[in-house]
């Protein structure tokens, strides 16, 4: 079982010869999920060899250009490399008429299907679900419409203890009831109880992507105990009312939400043009919060380590 995020960019809105603008690459049990999809994303899957025709779904948290403006290159490849499997765009509804515009200027009729999911409008609404994981939107306050996302790993069933399986002479077609927590009853009616014949699995991940915005109390619960929360650094905490004038956040706010919201491990990114160094955004962040992580371009975070 994977679980793993490669980070393709972390830099914000003016680019930076050193960092690609926002995106993300989350594989789950080897389906590949993008977040945001920058200028340049599509050489940065090249660069470090992750074949982005296995992307299914590509999440757009808002439409400033940093974390979109590579999506149409990335389409116009996918269909020049001959892709005719669907491909699902979850972005606010403004972007399929852009991304329609660019594709009958350059008259394009692409060799695969292409859906749109407008993102609601409403808070921690499933926007998208499968047999891996599901996707919640969480609504950001930036200074225009925009989303943070939440995937949830699906609980794993539970493993059966194959000794305990024997004893009992227990049926083989028996056995998806026991992983789904059943109990057994044996041919005198004896109830043998679900825990002493199987074990817990794993325990399913969580990630949440929380870009562009100022920080709100709100998002404590909504990210209580999370395994990794990625959570913007526009700026250091000496640049608190620029936050807050560009709907951004600060080093100490991140670890502030980290810290309050109980997440294990906080993962910082969107780093304003300014910071040659990005270790000094690392380091005073790391005073509030221990388990920071940097983001950098080619950087794999597997959720084993958590």
């Amino acid at each position: 079982m994977s679980f793993r995020l490669t980070i393709l960019g972390s830099s914000s809105a003016i680019p930076s010869v050193n960092r690609n603008p926002t995106s993300q690459l989350l594989n789950v049990n080897e389906r590949c999920y993008l977040i945001d999809c920058g200028e340049g994303t599509q050489v940065q899957l090249r660069k470090y060899e992750l074949n982005f025709q296995r992307i299914n779904h590509i999440f757009i948290s808002h439409l400033h250009g940093d974390h979109y403006f590579g999506l149409i290159g990335l389409i116009s490849s996918m269909h020049l490399l001959g892709r005719n499997k669907d491909l699902h765009i979850h972005a606010h509804k403004e972007l399929e008429a852009i991304i329609e515009i660019q594709l009958q200027a350059a008259n394009t009729d692409l060799n695969y299907p292409l859906f749109f999911h407008p993102l609601p409008e409403s808070d921690e609404l499933i926007i998208h679900e499968d047999d891996n994981i599901k996707v919640s939107n969480i609504i950001l306050d930036h200074t225009i419409k925009c989303s943070g996302f939440l995937f949830e790993e699906k609980k794993f069933s539970r493993k059966i203890v194959r000794s305990k399986v024997e004893e009992y002479n227990i049926p083989h077609d028996k056995l998806i009831s026991l992983q789904n927590g059943s109990d057994w009853i044996n041919s005198t009616g004896e109830v043998i109880k679900n825990k002493s014949l199987t074990t817990m699995n794993t325990k399913p991940k969580r990630y949440a992507f929380c870009t562009d915005t100022r920080y709100s109390d709100l998002l404590i619960e909504k990210f209580k105990e999370i395994d990794l929360l990625y959570y913007e650094t526009t700026f250091k905490e000496d640049m608190l009312d620029r936050a807050r004038q560009t709907g951004h956040s600060t080093t100490f706010q991140a670890a502030s939400l980290a810290k309050s919201s109980k997440a294990k491990n906080l993962l910082i990114g969107h780093y304003s043009k300014r910071y040659k160094d990005t270790s000094e955004l690392l380091i005073e962040t790391k005073k509030y919060f221990k388990n920071t992580f940097l983001s950098k371009s080619g950087m794999v975070l597997d959720f084993k380590q958590f």
